[in-house]
């Protein structure tokens, strides 16, 4: 029986055990489900999960070539398909004799000494593979990253291969080495193991030459990632079979076999369709700029062929990864049990940060559970866009704000608004033809994103015309849940699911759902210190708590009664009769919102007369303030 070094170290001799006892005879596809299945249950086996190393957490060179691995991420880009040999034979040059092998899970074709490959079409069995191009999880934060990698268990040490200088460098010093190569150069001039990351160093001392040669030629390769300054490493995830169930933007975690295979590098000079090597997708590539992007180096760009693949509902590390199974109810149930104590503390933590403000501390607790539920023709409903008015200019408030809300959500950005910024950068992502790839753009995050945009740092300048198209960008965003894909001759809508908080002195020029004015009750001499220490002195439990709160109660599910419905409507209509002027069908669409989301805060996935009244009472409170600013500001709101 192979033990938890064969399955994790050598997957592809369990494949291989497999494919022997049942494709030899006859090419038995059952094979492909049986390793499928094996691999399934192996990973039920008591957190066995855990014991794979994660690409997420783990230097690439600490792994080993062929090895099972699994990798968080989101689908930045999907490729065309590419055909690759699943089944095929060799001749011994000296024996005759053939033999069967499979070409699953593979990049390069198994093929020994004094063998060649059968090429007779009657023994070859063709498939189709899905190739996506995956990055890291957009903004995902800290805490998320430390959260995942304590909790595995995974063994993992340096390649023998590796100089004892290349072992004492941080994650980011070797990242940094290998997206500019001419650094390395300097360090380890002629040391090609240390670019590939393998542990065969005479296999790669023979291609050197070759590789070198490609490594001068090329400019620092673009890794693609929407978000400046990301860091982690990005991968071609072949999946074999149901990659319909899988779009851009989703986000996945995949288990399956890492291929890092040095003759993968080889192949990406200009020579590559006159090579002999056994490749087994050898399509020619239009233009070295598809070419380079369609076939990185698989030390910058590691290939996964996929054994398992799940998408994944949120990736909050501290809640169960599916909460429909009969282990995380009891989570859920426990935890519901202590929400009330859990939401105070909330509220009280987030009105310090609101320097005493306890009303905006409330519209940004419902903002941060709110979630896009369904969509009704063009309409995205659950969608909570809150504009956070009466921020100080230029101060260090929203840029402290923005560190709390890192810490509560699992991943999120802040965008700062400045002339510059929306004239440069690429908030929509757009295709390349040339090198028939989609790049990426600042808006192409995953779903529950919180994105905070800082109108603080807004000042007089001319927006030229992609600056225009940025703010537009934004607009729409915020208004349908959609982002515009410019793929040059058209556009092309993308839903999302991105939770939009935008910091501003007075009225946002952009569009929010509900305007809040705030109100600080005290003003501390030092605001650094002041939001500093809101962070240490609280625990990391209660910490965690506010985690599991704001993740969990966006995945509830919610009602109304018909008898709550009809009492809603009967209290509406009473409404607009008592002021016909100010109650419009916005308000009242607004109040039910508003009204789900203090339900599903407390706990409740249904509406009661007690939370629409106290909807009610937020929405009185919140639009008198308004009003109270608009008579001191003149029409400033």
């Amino acid at each position: 029986m192979p033990c938890v070094a064969d399955w994790l170290n050598c997957p592809l001799s369990i494949v291989q055990d497999i494919f022997a006892a049942l494709a030899q005879n006859n090419s038995d596809p059952e094979w492909e489900k049986k390793v499928t299945e094996y691999f399934r249950e192996k990973l039920k086996e008591n957190n066995a999960t855990n014991w794979v190393p994660s690409l997420n957490d783990v230097p690439l060179h600490y792994l080993k070539p062929s090895s099972l691995v699994k990798f968080r991420c989101m689908i930045q880009d999907m490729f065309d398909p590419e055909f690759y040999m699943n089944i095929y034979e060799t001749i011994d040059t000296h024996t005759k004799s053939h033999v069967m092998h499979f070409g699953k899970y593979r990049d390069i074709a198994e093929c020994g000494p004094h063998q060649e490959i059968d090429l007779n079409p009657s023994h070859v069995v063709t498939a189709e593979r899905q190739t996506f191009y995956c990055v890291p999880v957009p903004g995902e934060s800290a805490w998320v990253k430390e959260a995942y990698s304590s909790m595995s268990q995974a063994r993992v040490c340096p390649s023998t291969s590796y100089t004892p200088s290349r072992q004492k460098r941080s994650y980011e010093e070797d990242e940094d080495m290998e997206l500019h190569p001419s650094k390395q150069r300097e360090q380890h001039l002629g040391s090609i193991a240390d670019i590939h990351g393998s542990g065969e160093p005479k296999r790669l001392e023979t291609e050197a030459s070759a590789t070198h040669q490609m490594i001068n030629c090329s400019p620092p390769l673009d890794l693609n990632f929407p978000l400046p300054g990301e860091k982690g490493p990005a991968c071609l995830v072949k999946m074999y079979g149901n990659w319909d169930n899988f779009k851009v933007n989703d986000v996945l975690e995949v288990c399956g076999i890492l291929s890092v295979d040095p003759v993968l590098n080889i192949l990406n000079n200009e020579d590559r369709e006159n090579s002999s090597s056994p490749v087994e997708s050898m399509d020619c590539m239009d233009t070295v700029e598809e070419q380079r992007v369609h076939s990185p180096p698989a030390s910058l760009v590691p290939r996964i062929h996929v054994i398992l693949a799940q998408k994944l509902q949120h990736i909050n590390p501290l809640l169960p990864a599916c909460l429909n199974e009969e282990e995380s109810k009891s989570f859920v149930s426990s935890f519901m049990s202590e929400l009330s104590p859990v939401r105070a503390e909330l509220l009280g933590f987030l009105t310090h940060a609101f320097l005493g403000d306890s009303l905006a501390a409330e519209y940004l607790i419902l903002h941060l559970i709110s979630t896009v539920y369904a969509r009704r023709d063009v309409l995205p409903l659950g969608k909570f866009t809150i504009n956070l008015s009466g921020c100080p200019r230029n101060s260090a408030f929203t840029e402290h704000l923005y560190r709390i809300i890192q810490q509560l959500v699992p991943a999120s950005y802040r965008l700062q608004m400045t002339i510059e910024n929306m004239n440069c950068l690429q908030l929509k992502p757009h295709k390349d033809y040339t090198a028939n790839r989609l790049v990426s753009g600042v808006l192409q995050l995953a779903s529950n994103t919180s994105l905070v945009i800082d109108e603080t740092l807004l000042e007089q300048g001319q927006l030229d015309t992609r600056g225009v198209h940025n703010v537009s960008a934004l607009g729409h965003l915020i208004t349908w849940q959609k982002v515009d894909y410019d793929f040059s001759y058209h556009q092309m809508e993308f839903p999302c699911n991105i939770n939009v908080l935008i910091t501003s002195e007075g009225r946002s020029l952009l569009p929010s759902d509900c305007q809040v004015h705030l109100q600080p009750q005290l003003i501390p001499p030092n605001m650094e210190e002041h939001m500093n220490s809101l962070l240490t002195a609280v625990l990391p439990s209660i910490l965690n708590k506010f985690r599991i709160y704001l993740s969990l109660l966006r995945l509830l599910d919610y009602s109304i009664s018909d008898e709550v419905t009809k009492a809603v409507e009967d209290d509406f209509v009473e409404m607009r009769k008592n002021d016909p002027e100010s109650i419009s069908a916005d308000d009242l669409h607004r109040t039910l919102l508003i009204a789900r989301f203090l339900s599903l805060s407390a706990g409740q996935t249904t509406l009661s007369r007690e939370r629409w009244l106290r909807a009610k009472q937020l929405e009185t409170l919140r639009k008198a303030r308004l009003q109270q600013q608009k008579s001191v500001n003149g029409n400033e709101l």
